[in-house]
């Protein structure tokens, strides 16, 4: 009975593969673009990055048949329930065509007839990607209770997905805030929240776990940015609690009861402290470094009263002068953006690696702008001073955290524009004018089944010039044991 069955579902498949294998012939012209899911008309793209597979998003369609002419020469044809590229063949024509364009032509087969939809266009960069994958926390957009999270990384010129770590390792653990040495995760790390927290650094192989928290801190080590030295990492220390909305389309509110900026050397496990980033009336969040290491990126709002005036928590965007030589701070803070001034609140302010641009979110108040629908991309343009909120990428939903590649032409960020409840991963290119093209959904091999069926979000991505190389069933191990380095606090004198 059981061979008898496989045989039926064997030929229920070829019948089906055979009834959408046909010649498109004397198809109805549509004028109109096809609805396809995700919608990539339009849109720039690495050479490097995987096929762009697609759905139809009409409904009870016979058959989908693409036809893929490039600028440069070459072509691609497919055909079936999707648009389901071959990754070689795929890669063959981008690289083939960088600089150049390629021309889609789809027709949609339904009720016996052919329909042919005008042609649309996708234009392959001539920046080259220069990275391995995607880093990322995939977590269920949930509130203080959560399923099975982790760090994953992708590779982003094939659908391959990896698990770094997952609470799985330990019951009840969640893993946050990780970051690697611009983007070469030779140099990575990360925090881990819950009975058996920590601070994890893993260099050149090597891990170490720090405690938690430090006493003389009053906080964890959270947000942590790499000196592009490597010697260094910038952390904030925060006492962060959440609350929530009764009214429509707000759900979540994160605030900080304190919070501090301090740089730590890994070699010493030295908290380098300084009373202009540590101050009694004001929090200073979220430090980056600039490319060239001398100068300390942070954003600091006027401590309110908690919860009552969280809507008053407004934040600017500031710099401190760093001697990567001695580990000593400058005497004086510089306002660079205020946001405060427009009524506004700045948060994850993110540096270009080619040292022209900061990239940051602009929101009505507050940090956690993942649940703030009218979170906006802000560029700063680091060399002329002028901001511009960056209409070209923007939505109507949440569009936060974000990162550069490694040249700078490439961006990768969050949005919730697909549905208003999950976020998912987005990337643009950026040309040498800071214009940048629409973006485009992070490919799957079959997207609508892969985004209609998870539960999940992507937050903190981050680009990496390799696989990340680490040992899972050790680190937990090594996590349930408890086995914490003290880190100590030093001030350097000025």
């Amino acid at each position: 009975m059981r061979k008898r069955y496989s045989f039926f579902l064997c030929i229920v498949g070829i019948l089906s593969i055979l009834g959408c294998t046909s010649k498109v012939e004397n198809p109805v012209r549509v004028d109109a673009l096809p609805a396809i899911y995700p919608d990539y008309v339009g849109v720039t793209i690495p050479a490097e990055i995987a096929p762009l597979n697609f759905n139809s998003t009409e409904a009870d369609i016979d058959c989908m048949d693409v036809v893929v002419r490039s600028s440069k020469g070459g072509e691609l044809h497919v055909q079936g329930d999707e648009a389901d590229f071959d990754i070689a063949d795929w890669h063959e024509l981008t690289q083939q065509n960088k600089g150049g364009e390629l021309t889609f032509t789809v027709c949609i087969k339904k009720d016996g007839q052919w329909r042919q939809y005008q042609d649309f266009t996708v234009r392959v960069s001539p920046y080259a990607l220069d990275e391995w994958g995607l880093t990322y926390r995939r977590i269920a957009p949930g509130y203080e209770v959560f399923s099975k999270m982790g760090l994953y990384q992708r590779d982003l010129s094939t659908f391959d997905e990896y698990p770094i770590i997952e609470n799985t390792q330990v019951p009840g653990m969640c893993v946050n805030c990780h970051s690697a040495r611009q983007t070469d995760p030779s140099k990575f790390v990360f925090h881990v929240r819950g009975d058996h927290g920590a601070t994890m650094f893993q260099i050149d192989g090597q891990r170490e776990w720090l405690k938690a928290s430090n006493d003389q801190l009053g906080g964890s080590m959270v947000y942590p940015y790499w000196h592009p030295s490597g010697k260094y990492c910038a952390f904030s220390t925060n006492q962060t609690r959440q609350g929530f909305h009764v009214v429509p389309n707000e759900r979540i509110e994160v605030f900080d009861l304190s919070s501090d900026v301090f740089v730590y050397n890994p070699a010493t496990h030295e908290i380098l402290q300084d009373s202009l980033l540590s101050t009694k009336d004001w929090s200073e969040n979220s430090p980056v470094f600039s490319p060239n290491g001398k100068t300390l990126y942070y954003m600091t709002c006027k401590q309110q009263d908690y919860p009552l005036h969280y809507k008053d928590e407004k934040y600017n965007l500031c710099k401190i002068a760093f001697d990567p030589e001695t580990g000593k701070y400058g005497e004086q803070v510089d306002t660079i953006f205020n946001a405060v001034a427009i009524g506004k609140s700045l948060t994850w302010p993110r540096p270009s690696y080619d040292g022209k641009y900061i990239l940051f979110t602009l929101m009505d108040y507050g940090y956690f702008s993942i649940w703030h629908e009218e979170s906006d991309q802000w560029l700063l343009n680091l060399q002329t001073g002028e901001a511009r909120e960056l209409k070209e990428i923007n939505s109507e939903q949440a569009d936060s955290y974000h990162n550069w590649n490694i040249n700078s032409h490439w961006i990768v960020f969050t949005s919730r524009r697909g549905d208003g409840l999950y976020s998912h991963l987005y990337l643009a290119s950026v040309d040498e004018q800071g214009r940048f093209s629409k973006p485009f959904l992070l490919p799957q091999r079959h997207p609508k089944e892969y985004y209609e069926e998870s539960i999940f979000s992507f937050n903190v991505p981050d680009f990496t010039k390799t696989k990340v190389e680490f040992d899972a069933f050790e680190a937990g191990r090594e996590i349930v044991s408890d086995k914490r380095i003290e880190t100590k606090v030093s001030s350097p004198s000025k």
